[in-house]
């Protein structure tokens, strides 16, 4: 019987359910009534106020507050120029180009709202206009194309004005001008252009100022105008800028008290004070801080007294306006108990307590070397316990023999024997460095190449040697010559071969390189201090010692944001003991600053700096070459040692012989401390270009590299490395017998503990000396290429030298210290470079 076939239906359409009800949309004000000020514990609820969902009114109070704070910022930023006797804006006005002047591009200024351009009669660096309509005072500073004056100027102005012309381009010292002074530290910069009207025809000026538009952007490129200062308009509108912008500042400037000088009155004699007159800005001026004033020095302050600007008033039934007659001067601040020193180093009390141990330090470190058998490896004399003491090679012992088991193995003394692919090891040699990281098997264990590869893996083309036979010394001297004929040196030499020196067959390397040591590994060794302390400076011990560097910084910035005269009142401060030399070189028409020092900053100590040395310069930069550094307020003749930077962990660092262009260093030399990153501008003194009737000009600066201030450190470690190279003579499998590193047998046996690396990151270690010529058989821990040259890596401390302190013109100093360079250098010359 057919199956029943079911009858078809349609699923009912007008039939719909509701849809459930959702919690997740319910507002907020639901879910808050529903909560009723219960606090969930749930986990992902949002903790902090910033992630809390807020109501309305509580986010429009919160944008209230943030908008009385703002306020209240920009007020107190702003407070300095406002008021009856509110302190005036310093604008500097930088031409670029050779035919552009800043007295007439201030007068086009001026003449634009009606101000009268009066400079001021005694040739001073900076005049004062009131601007009634926007109820501030301008204070000018006119400069011409003196890059000293222009650096003074712009790290105390307010405002920077550019000028550009529309006929000549910024030549080379227009642009030295224009980046030394940005990379100094700028405040708010306009650009105005002269001479754009005498551009014909009309047409082509809208082409000109675009132009430099684009010039001056690839240095600023917040600059969205150039002003034209042919335009009334334009003027008038750069004149409101200047009087209503808020200056951006400069924030190492801020940290500190500083001022720029409009009046200096000299004492009779160097005991009587010499008094400057300014108007206090940054954070207030305090008596007990040491005061910077522009290159003359660093000085203490005898006393800050008010010095009020006149007032001038109408007596009645007359037009004319009187002077009031002069009061008597308000003492403002005095030092007190708390006063600073203007001592560099700590007394010589503080360095008796060191004495014993130096004198113990003197008496190790300046034994003969016929007092010891082997130089020092990492912490340890090897090979110095026993007058016959001699080297045993290590054992060939099978795979996985332990220490003890090693004493029931006899000593295998065939140097031929075959280690290649059997089942014995190097017991005592170790495996290199597995971190990881890419370094030079100069450095160290790490790095070592643990398979490294070799294009030597055939038969040698040197034949198996189963007896030294003595070398000749005549045909051997003539070998070495051929051999090292072809080396170079200068900088290019370090950059093929760094830290690369060559012995003298006639010298003894253990008596020349006396002051060296060895290192397992340069970043991991521990740096025995002790062994250094006959050789560091007679002043070392008296340097400023700073355990915390971010504590102490603070401390000192903290310290100055309370007391001290506020900032914006017009006051005399009285320096004492200014030298008479400053009054014969003092020029009113230069800009003269004044800086308030942090605690602490006059102290010496070694201090680091970051170099960068721009890819564009020519030349490599020697160390210890004579530099001329600007570090906020204060410039010094230095001459730095280069080393790299980064962080180890035993705080030694590789001494660099030279500062190759598009790299960077840290500069190190003993001079103040200056608290912050401060940035740097390093200068080198170039001679003057020779005309044509042989008159030399006068010699010029050049910036050569910028930087920063780094944590000063007295424990900081300069390693200078020295690489002895030797050729390798006859290869045996893993047993090479080396040449050209050592001339005598002595000296083999005493440098015999140093590990020995391959340009190729092999390993190894000397095995005994053969001869009386420096030759050494040596055992590696895989087959060496014939092509691949053997080296062992020395490293002494070196010491930083003493900065001076420019106290005089920019380019008259240094003669002396040039002599002092050249003395030096000879010296150095004796030791290895």
């Amino acid at each position: 019987m057919p199956g029943v076939v079911a009858a078809h239906s349609h699923r009912a359409t007008t039939k719909s359910a509701p849809k459930a009800f959702k919690s997740r949309k319910s507002t907020k004000g639901s879910i808050r009534d529903a909560a009723k000020g219960k606090v969930s514990d749930e986990r992902g609820v949002r903790k902090t106020p910033h992630q809390q969902v807020m109501s309305k009114l509580n986010r429009k109070n919160q944008a209230k507050q943030l908008q009385q704070q703002k306020h209240r910022a920009h007020q107190n930023e702003t407070s300095v120029f406002a008021g009856k006797d509110s302190a005036p804006r310093n604008v500097a006005v930088i031409p670029l180009c050779s035919d552009c002047d800043a007295a007439s591009a201030i007068a086009a200024l001026n003449e634009s709202i009606d101000l009268e351009t009066t400079a001021a009669t005694d040739n001073s660096a900076c005049f004062r206009v009131p601007v009634d309509r926007f109820k501030q005072k301008l204070q000018y500073l006119p400069l011409k194309r003196d890059l000293t004056a222009c650096l003074d100027a712009a790290r105390v102005a307010d405002f920077v004005v550019l000028v550009l012309s529309a006929e000549e381009e910024v030549d080379e010292v227009g642009e030295l001008i224009l980046r030394c002074v940005e990379s100094q530290g700028l405040s708010t910069v306009f650009t105005v252009v002269q001479g754009l009207t005498k551009i014909e025809p009309a047409k082509v000026r809208p082409t000109v100022l675009g132009s430099l538009k684009s010039y001056i952007n690839h240095f600023h490129p917040e600059q969205e105008k150039v002003y034209n200062l042919d335009n009334r308009v334009e003027c008038s509108n750069l004149m409101r800028s200047l009087c209503n912008t808020t200056p951006k500042g400069i924030r190492w400037r801020d940290e500190r008290s500083w001022m720029l000088v409009e009046n200096v009155k000299f004492g009779g004699s160097e005991t009587e004070s010499t008094v400057v007159t300014g108007v206090v800005r940054g954070k207030g001026l305090k008596a007990d801080r040491l005061v910077q004033v522009g290159d003359w020095g660093t000085f203490q302050v005898e006393k800050i007294t008010a010095a009020p600007l006149a007032t001038r008033r109408k007596k009645a039934g007359e037009e004319a306006m009187t002077v009031d007659e002069e009061v008597a001067e308000e003492t403002l601040d005095v030092p007190g108990e708390d006063q600073d020193e203007i001592a560099e180093l700590a007394p010589e009390e503080a360095d008796m307590e060191e004495a014993d141990e130096s004198m113990d330090a003197e008496t190790v470190a300046g034994e003969a070397p016929g007092a010891k058998k082997g130089v020092l490896l990492d912490e340890h004399h090897y090979f110095s316990d026993e007058e016959d003491l001699a080297y045993t090679a290590p054992k060939k012992l099978p795979r996985g023999t332990s220490h003890y088991q090693s004493a029931w193995y006899l000593d295998n003394q065939d140097d031929d024997i075959s280690d290649s692919g059997s089942d014995l090891d190097d017991f005592e040699m170790k495996d290199a460095d597995e971190s990881g990281e890419p370094a030079n098997p100069a450095d160290g264990e790490e790095g070592y190449t643990k398979y490294a590869q070799t294009e030597g893996g055939g038969a040698t083309e040197y034949a198996q040697s189963e007896m030294f036979i003595e070398p000749d010394e005549d045909e051997d001297a003539m070998q070495l010559e051929a051999f090292r004929k072809h080396k170079r040196s200068d900088a290019q030499d370090d950059m093929e071969f760094p830290d690369e020196i060559e012995l003298h067959p006639h010298v003894l390397a253990r008596e020349r390189l006396a002051k060296f040591r060895g290192l397992k590994s340069l970043r991991t060794s521990p740096w025995l201090v002790d062994e250094d302390r006959a050789y560091q400076p007679e002043d070392w011990n008296r340097l400023l010692r700073v355990p915390d560097y971010q504590a102490a910084r603070i401390r000192s910035a903290r310290e100055a944001l309370v007391g001290g005269v506020a900032p914006g009142t017009r006051v005399h401060v009285h320096i004492k003991g200014v030298p008479a030399t400053v009054q014969a070189s003092y020029s009113p028409a230069k800009p003269v600053t004044l800086f308030s020092l942090l605690r602490h900053e006059h102290k010496r100590t070694a201090v680091n700096f970051l170099i960068n040395l721009s890819s564009d310069f020519p030349t490599s930069i020697k160390s210890k070459e004579e530099l001329i550094m600007q570090c906020g307020p204060r410039r010094f003749v230095i001459n730095p040692l280069f080393s790299q930077g980064g962080n180890t962990p035993n705080n030694v660092h590789k001494y660099c012989r030279f500062l190759h262009p598009g790299q960077s260093a840290v500069a190190t030399f003993t001079g103040p401390v200056t608290w912050g990153a401060v940035p740097t501008l390093f200068f080198r003194r170039t001679p003057g270009a020779v005309s044509a009737d042989g008159t030399e000009a006068a010699p010029r600066l050049t910036l050569v590299a910028t930087g920063t201030s780094l944590p000063p450190s007295t424990t900081r470690v300069i390693a200078k490395r020295a690489i002895l190279t030797g050729h390798p003579y006859h290869i045996h499998k893993k047993i090479v017998t080396v040449r050209y590193m050592f001339f005598n047998r002595e000296d083999v046996e005493w440098f015999k503990a140093l590990p020995m690396w391959t340009r190729r990151g092999r390993s190894g270690f000397i095995r005994e000396p053969l001869g009386t010529h420096g030759y050494f058989k040596a055992t590696f821990d895989g087959r060496i290429n014939p092509q691949d040259s053997v080296g062992v890596s020395l490293y002494k401390r070196v010491w930083p030298r003493v900065a001076k302190l420019i106290d005089g013109p920019l380019l008259e100093t240094g003669s002396a210290e040039t002599e002092t360079k050249k003395d030096e250098e000879e010296v150095e010359a004796m030791e290895v470079s």
